[in-house]
């Protein structure tokens, strides 16, 4: 496919002056975790290990988000269980990311840190359609799927992250319950589950397919990590199996308090220079931009985001551009580092389609940004609220312009003004009063 060049577009639509922007620091107050790692090793006291007998196997599952140093807890865990006189390996627990390959499962978990050498223990990441990767258990009326190599163990537990959902709001979301049933489901149970929770709900098909595999596999419980607004793991506890649905909503009223947002909740653009796997299931964290864009579930409430630009992708998503359909606008050089394959895996297998679609594509930010704001209609340099951040994991700095610059809050501290330039069309922020640029 060839997208229009600069040339071909660029009397379409005339420039525009750029607003002044401010660069800002934004901490709100927020709680640390010293030392997760030894949290981790205590906390396995609570899921009954020692039920088992010696020189048992336990599967360690593990998933594919940018959680904060996710390779040292599960480390810690796998060590753990070694050290209690057991026999670790390491399951992928992604569903179907990595392109729905044993080969991409092992590349995810290793951008994460994680591989064979890191954890000290074995990674089964059969995923391979000669292999037998997935088998149904239980008699439900819809196939619940749970990988085959962590039925093979005599216990498993589960490693994730408690947060908000990107498709979905309800007293659970992202956690230990949907690591199990989606993540060792892996892409056969990852696209049962999709199916039905788009037609069914998700926390009712979460909830019974949780309770066929509570029934019908050796899972033990699971460590639940709550990052704090930095993306640092605020708090971690062990869940014991037939209590992920009991303590999850707690978990995850806590990330909710503790979640980073945007600084302002009205915004007519947004810039987000980087998108990936490991940073939100969507790409960018839905809950941040205020849209789901999912069949039969209404998108957040805040914050109102009017138009969305994204620059590009990050190096550790591998080319899986899921969620670059939630942006009204891209540029060549993000679509240029797309792996539809890799893609569309994610899109077939979850059912929500519009977060793979291609938005306009503008052969630089230059042209990008004239027309974004062009669109917004009644276009004034000195009103338009612009927000300009990373991604929506890193929000602890960004810039916004300068008419947003009121409304921030008193946790937000303006530490300088700026101005954008463009070099060859593309964009560079430099400083307004100290020469500093940052490109």
């Amino acid at each position: 496919m060839e997208f229009p060049d600069r040339s071909d577009v660029d009397g379409l639509i005339d420039p525009q002056p750029l607003p002044g922007f401010a660069r800002v620091r934004y901490e709100p107050r927020t709680e640390r975790l010293d030392d997760p790692v030894g949290a981790a090793r205590a906390e396995l006291d609570a899921l009954d290990l020692d039920a088992l007998d010696p020189g048992a196997t336990v599967a360690v599952g593990v998933g594919s988000r940018g959680i904060d140093r996710i390779d040292e807890v599960a480390a810690a865990v796998v060590d753990e269980v070694a050290e209690r006189g057991f026999d670790p390996v390491v399951v992928p627990a992604m569903g179907s990311h990595g392109g729905a390959t044993a080969e991409g499962q092992r590349e995810v978990l290793a951008a994460l840190g994680i591989t064979e050498e890191t954890v000290g223990a074995p990674i089964d990441a059969r995923m391979d359609a000669a292999e037998l990767d997935t088998v149904s258990v239980g008699d439900a009326e819809t196939p619940v799927y749970f990988s085959e190599a962590a039925l093979e163990a005599d216990a498993v537990l589960v490693v994730n992250r408690v947060k908000a959902h990107t498709n979905f709001t309800g007293p659970i979301e992202s956690g230990l319950a949907k690591m199990t049933v989606v993540g060792l489901g892996k892409q056969r149970g990852a696209k049962s589950f999709h199916s039905t929770a788009i037609a069914e709900g998700y926390v009712e098909t979460l909830t019974a397919a949780l309770d066929v595999i509570e029934r019908e596999t050796p899972l033990v419980g699971g460590i639940a990590l709550v990052e704090n607004f930095e993306e640092e793991i605020g708090h971690l506890e062990a869940v014991p199996a037939g209590s992920f649905l009991d303590r999850e909503p707690a978990l995850l009223e806590r990330a909710y308090d503790e979640m980073p947002t945007l600084p302002i909740d009205d915004v007519d653009l947004l810039v987000i220079d980087e998108i990936g796997k490991e940073i939100s299931g969507a790409g960018m964290d839905t809950n941040v931009i205020g849209r789901y864009r999912v069949l039969n579930a209404p998108d957040p409430e805040t914050p109102d985001v009017d138009l969305i630009y994204v620059r590009g992708l990050t190096e550790a998503t591998k080319g899986n551009g899921n969620g670059i359909g939630l942006a009204d606008l891209t540029r060549k050089r993000a679509v240029d580092q797309l792996d539809l394959k890799k893609t569309y895996a994610n899109a077939l297998t979850s059912g929500s389609l519009a977060k793979s679609k291609l938005p306009v594509v503008a052969p630089d930010d230059e042209f990008a940004l004239r027309t974004a704001l062009a669109a917004l209609g009644g276009y004034d340099p000195e009103t338009v609220r612009i927000v300009w951040i990373r991604n929506t994991q890193d929000l602890g700095e960004l810039r916004v312009s300068d008419a947003a610059v009121e409304d921030l809050p008193e946790a937000a501290e303006v530490v300088g003004r700026e101005t954008v330039a463009f070099d060859d069309g593309t964009a560079a922020i430099e400083a307004a009063v100290d020469g500093d640029a940052d490109a």
